[in-house]
């Protein structure tokens, strides 16, 4: 008697599972028997990688367009501003400093804006 109540927890336990798998989508399957299978969809990932590289392209292209309307001068001159500052501030001059990818897109804009 006991056996078969713990079968029926099992059963119990293992619909519930597919239940909450199924609540989140699913899709059908036509078997090559001709039975329909319906199995639910699998969990995607938040965000993609091409969202990633076009949000760490506009950033590039951001701190480009951004030198080659400051002027390199300027633009160093602000980041000296925020090397002094918080922790935060410090971080952000590390990000904005200029590395060779945006000295080239800013030489590629910089005759656009003039």
């Amino acid at each position: 008697m006991v056996e078969d109540h713990l079968q029926f927890d099992r059963r119990v336990a293992k619909l519930t599972r597919k239940h909450q798998a199924m609540s989140g989508g699913y899709t059908h399957r036509l078997r090559s028997d001709g039975l329909i299978e319906v199995k639910p969809r699998r969990a995607r990932p938040g965000v993609s990688l091409r969202a990633i590289a076009m949000f760490v392209f506009g950033f590039f292209v951001f701190k480009g367009f951004l030198l080659a309307h400051l002027g390199p001068a300027a633009y160093e001159e602000r980041l000296a501003k925020l090397h002094e500052g918080t922790v935060v501030e410090q971080g952000g001059a590390a990000l904005m400093a200029v590395e060779p990818v945006s000295e080239f897109i800013a030489s590629q804009i910089g005759p656009v804006l003039r």
